[in-house]
């Protein structure tokens, strides 16, 4: 079969793992978004692709394919859904998923204001800790806890323009859970958060079969509710094993997790249409 990788990284670890068990029997092709465009009229798309890309026109040009026919992983508008915290924290809880209560500002400079004014009227202002976040997922994008109006001021005064969104800060153990669905299969691990007083430390591996009842089911209803194949829930415990999901993420890196390309490989080998 003919497989597309649409990807301006194709040495990306899981990436280059999963077509070195593929390209013996089928025809693995890399599409850099950046300056790829659509097969002719007259060329038959590949059976399968990959969109390991985010960018404008990563999506533009999976759902090009989807026009011709092609069967992309994840879908343009899964990728596109996941990219938008606003879209993505309202489907989720539409949905009945424990997911944080998610407050929406046009710029961050806009929510330091209304903080701001509303300490001055007596009212709640900041009354405690807050995760502010880009509205658009993005690499480098800005996720930071914030304590204090003082600290508010300052990181408005830095990213004024930025459009966020805010989450009360649910108290934890400090410790991400870092889960990720290849098909059906799960895998996981333990991050320090970035958001813990130390920031962003050591990952640590977490069997599967470790994780508090229903976590498992969870995620896979996380798939069926955003339509995704390969993806990642970050999710923190809130005490007694009580989820809360904090983002979703389309086909994150699923770094060092053993048997994770062999998960893609076969979710490529199984997908719709394919050919043999």
């Amino acid at each position: 079969m003919r497989i597309g990788l649409i990807t301006s990284d194709p040495a990306h670890p899981l990436l280059a793992a999963t077509t070195a068990l593929l390209a013996a029997e089928h025809t693995v092709r890399t599409l850099d978004p950046a300056t790829a465009e659509p097969p002719e009229p007259s060329e038959a798309p590949a059976d399968v692709y990959l969109l390991k890309a985010r960018t404008p026109r990563a999506i533009s040009l999976a759902r090009a394919l989807e026009r011709r026919g092609a069967r992309v992983l994840n879908s343009a508008a899964a990728t596109e859904l996941c990219q938008d915290r606003t879209a993505m924290a309202e489907q989720a809880r539409r949905a009945g998923l424990p997911f944080a209560a998610t407050r929406t500002h046009p710029t961050l400079a806009a929510f330091a204001e209304l903080a701001d004014g509303q300490g001055r009227n007596g009212r709640s202002g900041l009354s405690g800790p807050v995760v502010v976040k880009s509205r658009h997922s993005r690499k480098h994008d800005l996720v930071t806890r914030v304590d204090s109006a003082a600290q508010l001021r300052e990181l408005a005064a830095a990213h004024p323009e930025e459009p966020v969104v805010v989450q009360e800060f649910a108290p934890n153990s400090g410790w991400d859970h870092k889960l990720w669905a290849i098909g059906g299969r799960v895998f996981s691990a333990l991050r320090r958060s970035e958001l813990s007083p130390g920031g962003r430390g050591p990952t640590r591996p977490l069997a599967p079969d470790s994780l508090p009842p229903g976590w498992t089911a969870l995620v896979h209803r996380v798939g069926e509710v955003f339509a995704l194949d390969v993806y990642g829930v970050d999710v923190i415990d809130r005490g007694d094993g009580v989820p809360l999901i904090v983002d979703v993420n389309a086909f994150p890196g699923v770094r060092d997790q053993p048997g994770a390309s062999e998960a893609l490989a076969a979710l490529i080998l199984s997908a719709e249409g394919a050919g043999a």
